[in-house]
């Protein structure tokens, strides 16, 4: 089993279609951690854990996303051979599909699919979220306006001392990924962009279409920057449904989405 993910925990499905979930700046493998439930035995959610953060913590953070993606190809190369997904949220959607390109690049499995949310497409500038280099108090206020930081974090000064860190190498690692165009890759993409997200536009987020030769779709749900929290409910009911096409049982076999 690679660093990057769990072992299975007593009773996930031991079938059912891979997919890796990337998490956002500053955030962990933890995220995704209700999801299973929600999106029925079909799916395997697998949340990927970086290094540096959760149960990593000791361990030295990537800042060069060229190097963090060579690690993932690396590491993860065997459990992609077999069908899968990509799932990512704002950072986590770079790294999904700077990982996807290598391995198209490479001539490794693809994944069937690429599910993308509130991250610009990469030929655009990556999004500005404030001063990486900020006081504290300042980070904290930007990432709070965005809804990147649980009430419960801010109500404890030790774990935002915990937290800053991890967003600030995580910041620095999104700011330094020039625009880039490339072939487009025979993977579907499917985005998701929040309607009130200040930080991604809806029309930033097609801008994705460029990046496939094959299908594209484009959900525009209400929400802002975290609308996969925010809305967890609503978000996952749209994503099952998603899935389900990629599915051999399709809807039958999943259970209704847990409340938020």
């Amino acid at each position: 089993m690679t660093r990057y993910l769990s072992a299975p925990r007593p009773g996930a499905p031991a079938t059912g279609l891979r997919m890796f979930c990337f998490p956002y700046a500053g955030g962990g493998a933890s995220t995704y951690a209700s999801w299973q439930r929600a999106l029925g035995d079909q799916i395997r959610v697998l949340p990927i854990h970086l290094p540096g953060r959760e149960g990593r913590m000791s361990e030295q953070r990537f800042t060069d996303l060229d190097e963090l993606t060579e690690d993932l190809d690396w590491e993860l190369d065997a459990q992609l051979d077999e069908p899968h997904l990509f799932f990512g949220h704002s950072m986590g959607a770079l790294i999904a599909f700077s990982l996807a390109l290598r391995r198209f690049e490479r001539g490794a499995p693809l994944p069937k699919a690429l599910v993308l949310a509130a991250y610009r497409a990469p030929h655009l500038a990556p999004p500005k979220i404030g001063d990486v280099d900020a006081p504290d108090a300042e980070l904290v206020d930007v990432l709070s306006a965005l809804g990147g930081i649980p009430d419960a974090v801010l109500r404890h000064p030790e774990w935002l001392s915990t937290l800053l860190p991890i967003a600030r190498d995580d910041l620095v690692l999104c700011a330094t990924v020039p625009p880039r165009e490339q072939q487009p890759m025979p993977v579907p993409i499917h985005v998701f962009a929040g309607r009130e997200d200040p930080l991604v536009a809806p029309v930033e987020m097609s801008e994705w279409s460029r990046h496939t030769a094959d299908e594209f779709e484009m959900r525009i749900l209400p929400g802002r920057h975290f609308f996969i929290k925010e809305r967890e409910t609503h978000f996952l009911d749209h994503l099952a449904h998603l899935l389900d096409r990629y599915t051999s049982d399709g809807p039958a076999s999943r259970r209704p989405a847990r409340a938020a």
